[in-house]
């Protein structure tokens, strides 16, 4: 029973950090705008690496999680 109880206190934290990534890829998806205003072409290429890099983590990090425990919920019988 303490393997559900865990279970239940990650979820909360897998949205936590999945929302935070999102946050990111808004704020650094709103500076590539701005800095594709100002034509500065190094800071244009970082903030849309590092806005397609926080998307992918915030859709990645839950799944991979959801993979992980269909996986312990199947061993568990």
């Amino acid at each position: 029973m303490d393997q559900f109880n865990s279970l239940g206190t990650n979820v909360i934290w897998v949205g936590i950090v999945s929302t935070v990534f999102f946050g990111t890829c808004l704020y650094f998806s709103l500076t590539y705008f701005e800095h594709l205003k100002k034509g500065d072409e190094h800071l244009i290429k970082m903030s849309k690496l590092l806005a397609v890099g926080s998307l992918i983590l915030a859709l990645v990090i839950p799944g991979l999680y959801q993979l992980y425990v269909f996986n312990q919920m199947t061993n568990l019988y």
